[in-house]
């Protein structure tokens, strides 16, 4: 099969998108006998995962080392969720895994073999071509919560949580403690737990505490202070001076930055980084769809922030820009999100709305959107209701002058979809 008919297959092994739970994925992970040698740092969170995951990929690469790097959901092609070496993995290769992990899935059972979700077969893919790649690291980012995620299968080396706020409430919880809780079962006993959140959930030290794994908290083990046009850190294992500002924008950047240098630290005695590694990772770092300026007039942004956190963190970079007579946003939304929280964090940051459905059974549809932005005060006539993102995008670029901006965020898919027209039409 072709990779794109493997994927459309992978869609009808498990009749829910999300399963939680580790014992069907570890199962078909030892009849395959996966086993990762290289340190390994698993990163969870609510927002920056994806960002100090790139961060930790750039500088370990600059520093000499072999990089794995897994990450979802992608964006433009499936290929980027499989990095090694900083290339994404090729189709041939991505398929070669698939057969794989079907064949340990399936292996003599009469009933079709063991169901696995989309995410969980394409994780096991992952970790084979990792086994066989002979890293010098491996960076996993947790798909969602932590616990029960199924990257949790592999034993960090260093455990890292960015940050933790409301997000996928229907399996993490309600509330920061139960899902603080979640997170931190990426935590190992013994081993360094990292965490990017200066006011962490008391769930979170607890647990880390009652494992014994070392915890190390943003602002109290490690901590970061921009000065002029460069920024410094300090942690456990030294002060870093004179940094340069990440490539990624956003002044939030900086507690990426710092979190992935902690862990750094945590892992220094396995493989050290020198100060000229640092600066080159910091401003050589690149992530798609994380406050992406895309080149041009009008000023076209593009970010995959989808919960109210993210949104805040958002508008405040938006409002840090330079001047716009007018912001029109693009915007669509998964109808399992916060959308009214959403908006109402970046409702004052623009002038005109184009909204449009996702495809699939989750996106939420336009006039979810539209009552949504209604009730956050915004009038029906900065209201625009397209059929899809495409159309959102180019007629909000009809309606633009060269001195406007452009803001296309609410999801991974929005962006996608967005990044596509604006490259389609330039």
């Amino acid at each position: 099969m072709t990779l794109a008919a493997w994927l459309g297959y992978l869609e009808t092994l498990h009749p829910k998108p999300i399963a939680m739970g580790l014992e069907r994925v570890a199962s078909v992970a030892r009849r395959m006998a996966l086993r990762i040698e290289a340190p390994v740092i698993t990163v969870a969170g609510t927002n920056g995962k994806g960002s100090t995951c790139a961060l930790l990929e750039a500088i370990h690469r600059h520093a000499g080392f072999r990089t794995g790097l897994y990450t979802s959901p992608h964006l433009s092609r499936f290929n980027e969720r499989i990095r090694i070496g900083g290339i994404d993995a090729t189709d041939d290769a991505l398929i070669e895994a698939f057969e794989a992990v079907e064949s340990a899935r399936v292996g003599n059972a009469p009933d079709g073999g063991t169901p696995l979700t989309y995410f969980e077969f394409t994780t096991l893919a992952g970790l084979w071509l990792f086994m066989r790649a002979r890293l010098d690291v491996l960076v996993l980012e947790v798909g969602l919560g932590g616990r029960l995620d199924a990257v949790n299968i592999i034993d960090a080396d260093v455990a890292v949580v960015t940050s933790v706020d409301i997000d996928h409430v229907d399996y993490l919880g309600a509330t920061r403690e139960a899902i603080g809780r979640e997170k931190a079962g990426i935590f190992r006993a013994g081993r360094p737990a990292i965490c990017g959140d200066r006011a962490p959930p008391h769930s979170l030290v607890e647990h880390a505490q009652a494992i014994g794994a070392p915890l190390w908290i943003a602002g109290r083990e490690f901590s970061w202070a921009a000065s002029g046009a460069q920024w410094r850190y300090a942690g456990p294992g030294g002060s870093r001076n004179g940094l340069p500002y990440p490539a990624l924008r956003g002044t939030y950047q900086l507690a990426n930055a710092a979190t992935a240098l902690a862990a750094i630290d945590a892992n220094r005695a396995r493989l050290p980084i020198p100060a000229g590694a640092v600066r080159d990772g910091l401003v050589n770092v690149e992530l798609a769809g994380r406050f992406q300026v895309l080149p041009g007039r009008p000023t076209i942004v593009l970010d995959v922030a989808h919960n109210p956190h993210a949104a805040r963190v958002f508008a405040d970079t938006l409002g840090a820009m330079g001047f716009h007579p007018r912001t029109f946003a693009v915007f669509a939304m998964l109808a399992d999100k916060d959308i009214e929280g959403v908006v109402a964090a970046v409702a004052a940051r623009i002038d005109d709305w184009y909204i449009a459905p996702l495809p699939g059974p989750r996106g939420a549809p336009a006039a979810r959107i539209a009552d949504a932005l209604r009730a956050a005060g915004v009038s029906a006539a900065s209201i625009h209701a397209c059929d899809d993102v495409a159309d959102a995008f180019a007629a909000a670029r009809d309606a633009a002058n060269e001195t406007d901006r452009i803001a296309a965020f609410g999801s991974f898919l929005t962006v996608a979809a967005a990044l596509d027209a604006a490259r389609a039409r330039r």
